[in-house]
C-alpha cells in the first residue's frame, strides 16, 4: 500500500485552527480598510523572471520553479510584492493616486522548516503607490504597528532605518560592492564585514553609525537627516513607539531610504513579524518610476506570537442540533433547519438517523450548546423541545416562539 504525507514544511489546519487564522485575518483586513486600503488578488504562480529580475539568478535556490508544458519557466511566488508591481505596471498605472492596495495570499520558499518558517507560509501586506512624503510615510509606518496591535499583541518592538545613510557612508569609504556589505549587515555576518572592510579607514566610524541610536547625533556621520527626522516627527503624531537601529539592511539595491522591521520578543531568534520600506521597482518591470513603499507580515509567526503570549481566542458560536425523531420529522427536520438558516442561526442536523441518546452523546463532543428534538407527538401539536446540553435541562416551547430561546 501507497504511503502519502503531507509535503515537508507544509501544514494541515484543523477546524478550530481555521476558526482562529479566519478570525485574525478578519482583524487585520478590518485595520487596512480603516486606513482606506482596498483589497488585491495575484496569480499564486508567475514567471519566474519577475523574481530573478529583481534578486538575480540566486533566488531560484529557494525559489519552488519549474517548467509548464510548453516549456515557460515559472514559480510559486516566494513573495507578493513583485507580483502586486507586476499587476500595476499592467493594468493600474493610470489609477489616480495615491493607490493604497493590501493582499493575503500563500508564499513558498524551499527554506529550512523550523519554528515559525515554513515552506508554505501566509502573507499579509501592503503596497503604497505614487506618494512619498513624509505623512505618508509614517502613516505607513503606524497602519503596521496598528495591523499588529489590533490583532491582540502586547509586546512588539519597531525599529526604523535607513538605507541613504548606510549607502552615502558607504561611498565615502570607497567601496564597489555595496550590496555585499549591505548583505552582511542584513545577516549580522559582522565577522566576514570585518574581514571584507576592517581594514579601511573609516570602518570604525561606520561601525559607531550602526550602533547609533540618538538622531540628533547622527548628523556628525556626514549624512542627512532632514526627510528621516520629518518621518519620525509625523510618526510621533500617531503615538507609535519606535527605535532607531541603522543595522537594518538590504542586500537589494532597489531598496531606498527608510526601512522598518517589527519584532515579536516571544519567539525568540525567529522574532521579525513585518518588515518594509521604500523602493524602486516598477521601473525594472517596464513601468515608469513613480514613489513606492509597503510592508509584509508573517502571518503565521504572528499567530505563533500571539499564542506564546497566552492570548485567548474567543470560540465562535456552535450550531445548534437538530434531532428529528422517526422518518417524518426527517423531512420537517429539512424545513425547519432552512428557516432557522435563513434567520442567521447555525444548524447541524442529524444526518446518521442516530438513536436519541448517540445524537445527544455526539452534540455533547461537538460541543454544541442546544439540542432541539422534533417528536412527532409534539411536532402535530405545535410543539418542539430543546435540550440545553450544558445544564442538562429541557423545555417544550411553541414552534413560533422557537428563536426567542436560541
Amino acid at each position: 500500500m501507497v504511503s502519502i504525507s503531507k509535503p515537508r514544511g507544509t501544514r494541515d489546519f484543523l477546524p478550530e485552527e481555521m476558526e482562529k487564522r479566519r478570525a485574525m485575518e478578519k482583524k487585520m483586513r478590518e485595520v487596512f480598510e480603516k486606513y482606506g486600503y482596498e483589497e488585491i488578488a495575484t496569480p499564486t504562480f508567475e514567471h519566474l523572471e519577475l523574481f530573478t529580475l529583481k534578486s538575480g539568478e540566486g533566488v531560484i535556490e529557494e525559489t519552488y520553479a519549474f517548467a509548464d508544458k510548453s516549456g515557460r519557466m515559472l514559480a510559486l511566488r516566494p513573495e507578493i510584492t513583485a507580483p502586486v508591481m507586476r499587476f500595476y505596471v499592467e493594468k493600474l498605472q493610470m489609477a489616480p493616486k495615491p493607490l493604497k492596495l493590501f493582499y493575503f495570499g500563500n508564499c513558498f520558499r524551499y527554506d529550512r522548516p523550523q519554528s515559525g518558517r515554513y515552506r508554505e507560509f501566509w502573507q499579509m501586506g501592503c503596497e503604497l503607490i505614487g506618494c512619498d512624503t513624509p505623512e505618508a510615510i509614517a502613516e505607513l509606518i503606524a497602519l503596521a504597528y496598528d495591523v499588529l496591535k489590533e490583532a491582540g499583541l502586547k509586546n512588539i518592538i519597531l525599529r526604523i532605518g535607513n538605507l541613504d545613510f548606510l549607502r552615502s557612508f558607504i561611498d565615502k569609504m570607497g567601496i564597489k560592492d555595496k550590496g555585499e556589505v549591505m548583505r552582511l549587515i542584513d545577516k549580522e555576518e559582522y565577522e566576514k564585514l570585518d574581514e571584507m572592510i576592517g581594514e579601511n579607514e573609516y570602518y570604525e566610524e561606520f561601525m559607531e553609525m550602526l550602533k547609533e541610536k540618538d538622531i540628533t547625533k547622527l548628523k556628525k556621520f556626514g549624512v542627512e537627516t532632514k526627510k528621516f527626522e520629518d518621518v519620525l516627527s509625523w510618526l510621533s503624531l500617531f503615538n507609535i513607539p519606535y527605535k532607531i537601529d541603522l543595522s537594518i539592511a538590504r542586500g537589494l539595491d532597489y531598496y531606498v531610504g527608510i526601512v522598518f522591521e517589527i519584532d515579536a520578543p516571544s519567539l525568540g531568534a525567529e522574532k521579525q513579524i513585518c518588515g518594509g520600506g521604500s523602493y524602486k521597482l516598477i521601473s525594472l518591470l517596464g513601468g515608469k518610476e513613480v514613489p513606492t513603499a509597503g510592508f509584509a507580515l508573517g502571518f503565521d509567526r504572528i499567530l505563533l506570537a500571539l499564542e506564546k503570549e497566552g492570548f485567548v481566542f474567543s470560540p465562535s458560536e456552535k450550531p445548534v442540533y437538530l434531532l428529528p425523531i422517526g422518518d417524518e420529522m426527517r423531512k420537517e427536520a429539512v424545513t425547519l433547519a432552512m428557516e432557522l438558516r435563513n434567520e442567521g442561526i447555525k444548524v447541524e442536523k442529524d444526518l446518521m438517523r442516530r438513536s436519541v441518546q448517540k445524537s445527544l452523546q455526539y452534540a455533547d463532543k461537538r460541543g454544541m450548546k442546544k439540542v432541539i428534538i422534533l417528536g412527532e407527538d409534539e411536532w402535530k401539536k405545535g410543539t418542539v423541545s430543546i435540550k440545553d446540553m450544558e445544564t442538562g435541562k429541557q423545555k417544550e416551547v411553541k414552534k413560533e416562539e422557537l428563536l426567542i430561546h436560541l
